[in-house]
């Protein structure tokens, strides 16, 4: 038990990472998601080849898991774009808002009633970024960059749900990167007129931290949350990610020195979303002791 609860914690710190290392990282967003996901693809098919991991499916589902594939690496790309616009602080905030998209979006998506409680919580989360946004004017791009990316995070993983009913996980990230990478290729020559860059190819560096990107944060750590859900609830890996911020937020005050750039500000708007975060935490436990207590199958 204690090796999974590790385990678990080591690929919630790689999670909050990513963060970390696309600021290190000097290629622009879109480069770096494209390199994040070629990497990691070719990865994800030999290694999930090797393990024999990878099933037959049919062709529409191939389509509708590319097609969620590409909604998440849309999603890196405007966090990536976050982070350069403002800093990793302020965009992993922003994230915080995917309990706000998700408590509209599932309702919506599944077609069942929304939750009282949990969209009370993402509205209090939303004045959190709120105060960050009218009072840290010169973040304000990044904000707005930041809120979208949290928009798209919320979307991809109510659709991996109802993929997940049918196709085991290997098989849909594999997919999901490949489409991805596929759809992002396409787009990608219009983004970057827009967006120009003075190099395509990353520097000896750029290619160690992509690498790093591609192979602990990504692949590894997918691993390690696997190898956790097999000792551990669904409820505690769930629960443990709300983490993620936290570490990425630690991780860039101390890498970057980031708390000497941030006004008073951003600490009250934070402090609200992190109040919001602690009462979620309290009142899901509290929900799952009653519902161990009636003798009913933990929250997934």
């Amino acid at each position: 038990m204690k090796k999974a609860f590790l385990q678990l914690h080591i690929a919630v710190f790689l999670a909050g990472f990513t963060g970390i290392l696309g600021r290190l990282i000097t290629l622009n967003e879109g480069m770096i998601v494209w390199y994040r996901l070629l990497i990691t693809a070719i990865t994800m098919w030999i290694l999930f080849g090797a393990m024999k991991k990878l099933k037959k499916i049919p062709f529409r589902e191939i389509i509708k898991i590319c097609a969620v594939g590409f909604i998440a690496s849309m999603h890196w790309v405007t966090f990536y774009g976050a982070i350069k616009y403002s800093n990793v602080s302020v965009a992993l905030v922003c994230f915080s808002a995917i309990g706000f998209f998700t408590a509209i979006l599932e309702p919506l998506v599944l077609r069942k009633r929304i939750n009282g409680m949990d969209l009370l919580l993402g509205v209090i989360t939303i004045l959190g970024i709120y105060v960050i946004f009218r009072f840290d004017t010169h973040y304000k791009t990044g904000i707005i960059i930041g809120v979208i990316s949290a928009l798209l995070a919320a979307l991809f993983p109510i659709y991996n749900r109802q993929i997940l009913k049918t196709v085991n996980v290997e098989t849909m990230l594999a997919w999901q990167q490949t489409g991805g990478l596929v759809i992002l290729s396409v787009i990608l020559p219009f983004y970057l007129h827009y967006f120009p860059v003075e190099s395509f190819l990353p520097g000896k560096w750029d290619l160690i931290w992509l690498l790093v990107l591609a192979w602990l944060c990504s692949v590894l750590a997918f691993q390690l949350q696997g190898n956790a859900l097999k000792r551990l609830s669904a409820f505690t890996v769930n629960l443990t990610y709300n983490l993620e911020p936290v570490y990425g937020i630690i991780l860039a005050f101390i890498i970057y020195k980031e708390n000497q750039l941030l006004s008073i500000y951003f600490y009250y708007g934070f402090a609200i979303i992190a109040f919001a975060l602690i009462l979620h935490i309290v009142l899901v436990v509290k929900e799952e002791r009653k519902l161990k207590k009636n003798g009913v199958v933990g929250l997934s």
